[in-house]
């Protein structure tokens, strides 16, 4: 399932672009303006529901912090849990982690040993805002299939397709984006 035409334009109008954030030469695709917009956040957030609604899913998982916004809403919606991903120390039980490459050293990000330990072999949706280089999403992917549990497709609501991300996910899950930047 993708978008239509028109709900590819209402999304795609309702990101802001911000020039020279947070360095020069980086235009930053700002989704706050998605988020308050009433007709687009619900058009996002209905497409979704219609996409995963016969996925099976038991859990969705966000990654810190723009994920959680649509994952759980998402997860709500579904009828299902809502298990956050988090940057190093950010969660107060027993954790592992997975780390993965940064522009000039490395980064850390952790979900809770039992996140998905209620349902045996829980499929797994993984959301978040937007997958440029993939690092995040990469190491998340890994982190949920470490749990014993199943990453049965990444969903970013940006692809920043120019930046290769989505390729490093692909021999992991399934990736799925609703709007795709060249």
């Amino acid at each position: 399932m993708t978008l239509s035409n028109l709900e590819r334009k209402i999304i795609e109008g309702s990101i802001r672009d911000i020039k020279d954030f947070p360095k020069p030469g980086i235009v930053f695709k700002d989704i706050t303006t998605l988020l308050n917009n009433a007709e687009a956040f619900g058009v996002t957030m209905n497409h979704l529901y219609q996409r995963y609604k016969e996925y099976n899913l038991d859990y969705i998982a966000g990654i810190d912090a723009r994920g959680f916004i649509f994952g759980a809403a998402l997860a709500q919606m579904l009828g299902i849990g809502f298990v956050p991903i988090r940057k190093k120390g950010k969660l107060p039980y027993t954790t592992i982690s997975e780390k993965y490459s940064l522009e000039y050293g490395f980064d850390e990000v952790e979900v809770h040993l039992d996140a998905f330990s209620a349902i045996p072999n829980a499929r797994v949706l993984l959301i978040d805002d937007l997958i440029a280089t993939g690092g995040t999403a990469n190491a998340s992917v890994k982190l949920i299939n470490q749990t014993g549990a199943k990453c049965v497709e990444a969903c970013f609501i940006l692809c920043l397709s120019f930046l290769d991300g989505h390729k490093k996910l692909q021999d992991l899950t399934e990736v799925y984006s609703l709007v795709e930047v060249k």
